[in-house]
């Protein structure tokens, strides 16, 4: 018996099916009545046609002996074209079997004969399109590897396997639906935060973790009893070193449970960019490959909402940062000064602050350039950016004139700040393009509120 030979064997509830006639096709027609006009043009064209009424009659022909193409009606009773569509794509036996929609014009229409994977969609109507549709699609159709394995039943089983598929589409659809609406956060905590909340609701893991390229983030949900284990476990799965920026969401939503299954990684991208990573640690009990297709579906979806918090951040960030020197600019400032002062007033402690002025920077300008004035800038930002402690304020208040706000600090602390900085200044060495170091001093003024 050669291979094109090959037909069913059957075992017990199973079925071993093999590579059918590549000439025969399914015709659904449930107004054809076993006698189309349609069917007659196929067979015309050398078609071998098995005629049909009933869509689940025809479903449960290509799965016992898969044909060279079913064809079908999008609307039809009881079963869909859709649905059929969806559940012989989802059978290894039939998934590489070409399957050719008909139905009224309209995008509608051609919209979900798309979605529902069908290899082409023909108005019904137009014979001459729909032979040439059959014939492009047997053409160019992959191969099948001629055995497969398809669990036996009736047209109740195959409707209850439809129905299956549905319910299977409609959660991975819920799924999508809430994750995507996340894109509303506008910050990376609070999206991951939010993000971990969904997810303990569908699944029970030990730990979930989120990393991000650009910028460098690593956003990690566990129990509180478990926190350093998932973290050394998520740091691992991650290939994460210490440096990127930690967000740790601490709650009993994540299970207990010290050990598990392995982790499941999966890369997030948006189109051809690689945002980062998502891993999960399946809880106990939990099936390996729902958790895998879980995952698949869940870092499909963060995408999105990820780059969109990651654009809304960054646009906060450039809102507030002084291009050239990387400080704080005068709007920031003033903002962050008014909550030092409130907090100063409320429990009375010592608030002072620093004005610094560059010396005869006018002179730098014309002498060496506004590229040397910019590069001198630059370097005087990055400097004060070291001077201050955490929580201090340092800024660029215009021009070469520089603030900073000390918290917690009186008048003579503040004068020995003013002095140290205006040293670090003096020693400062920028050169013009001609290598000549342009000298640099700054006066510095005092207040204390």
């Amino acid at each position: 018996m050669t291979a094109c030979q090959f037909k069913s064997f059957v075992a017990g509830p199973f079925s071993i099916l093999t590579m059918s006639d590549a000439q025969r096709l399914i015709l659904v027609d449930p107004a054809g009545q076993g006698n189309s006009v349609l069917a007659g043009r196929l067979r015309m064209q050398g078609y071998t046609v098995a005629e049909v009424a009933d869509p689940a009659e025809g479903a449960r022909m290509a799965l016992v002996d898969p044909p060279a193409a079913v064809v079908a009606d999008l609307w039809m009773p009881g079963i869909s074209g859709v649905q059929l569509c969806r559940l012989l794509k989802a059978e290894p036996g039939t998934e590489t079997v070409p399957v050719i929609l008909r139905g009224p014009d309209g995008q509608r229409n051609r919209f979900w004969a798309e979605r529902a994977r069908a290899t082409a969609y023909v108005v019904k109507g137009r014979m001459g399109d729909l032979v040439r549709a059959i014939a492009r699609a047997i053409a160019t159709a992959a191969p099948n590897d001629g055995f497969f394995t398809q669990l036996g039943g009736d047209a109740s089983a195959l409707r209850d396997r439809i129905a299956a598929h549905l319910d299977a589409a409609l959660f991975e659809s819920v799924i999508a639906s809430e994750v995507r609406a996340l894109g509303v956060c506008g910050a990376f905590d609070r999206l991951f935060d939010l993000f971990s909340q969904l997810v303990s609701q569908i699944t029970t893991y030990r730990w979930l973790a989120i990393s991000t390229h650009f910028p460098a983030r690593f956003g990690l949900h566990a129990s509180p009893n478990t926190q350093e284990l998932a973290v050394q476990e998520a740091r691992v799965a991650l290939a994460l070193g210490e440096k990127a920026p930690t967000v740790l969401v601490e709650d009993e939503d994540a299970s207990n449970a010290s050990a598990g299954s392995s982790a499941v990684v999966m890369p997030i991208r948006l189109g051809n960019a690689d945002l980062g990573s998502i891993a999960l640690a399946p809880g106990t009990g939990e099936d390996q490959l729902e958790v895998e297709h879980l995952v698949a579906v869940l870092a499909r979806e963060i995408a999105g909402p990820i780059r969109i918090a990651s654009l809304v951040e960054e646009s906060q960030r450039l809102a507030t940062i002084d291009p050239l020197t990387g400080l704080m600019n005068r709007r920031a400032y003033l903002e962050s000064l008014d909550i030092e002062v409130a907090r100063a007033s409320r429990y009375g402690h010592p608030l002072t602050g620093l004005l610094l002025d560059l010396d005869h920077f006018k002179a730098i300008n014309d002498g060496h350039g506004h590229g040397s004035g910019d590069a001198v800038l630059s370097a005087v930002g990055l400097l004060l950016a070291g001077q201050g402690r955490k929580g201090d304020l340092v800024a660029r208040w215009g021009g070469e004139e520089f603030v900073m706000t000390l918290h917690a600090t009186d008048l003579a602390g503040a004068k020995i700040v003013g002095d140290r900085v205006r040293h670090v200044i003096a020693e400062l060495r920028v050169d013009a393009p001609s290598g000549e170091r342009i000298p640099i001093t700054a006066s510095i003024g005092v207040a204390a509120f």
